[in-house]
């Protein structure tokens, strides 16, 4: 083996072993990371699709177009 292969081996072979001692979230917490991406994606276009339905219109006040005050004609004092 040339001395540059055997030098990258030596480099390589930290990154192959495992610590013991060392947390992460593996597998599984990958797999439940994605889940809940997929879910939220999920929900934001669900909610896109629902507010490209919603008529954002006022329908006219009734009391406005009668002329009739706004107010209310006996002020509660209280």
């Amino acid at each position: 083996m040339s001395a540059s292969a055997s030098l990258a081996v030596t480099h390589l072979v930290p990154l192959a072993e495992v610590d013991q001692n060392k947390v992460t979230p593996g597998v599984l917490g990958f797999i439940v990371f994605a889940v809940m991406a997929v879910a939220v994606w999920g929900l934001m276009k669900s909610m896109s699709r629902h507010m490209g339905k919603v008529d954002f219109k006022e329908a006219p006040d009734p009391k406005a177009e009668s002329g009739a005050p706004s107010s209310d004609p006996k002020p509660h004092h209280g």
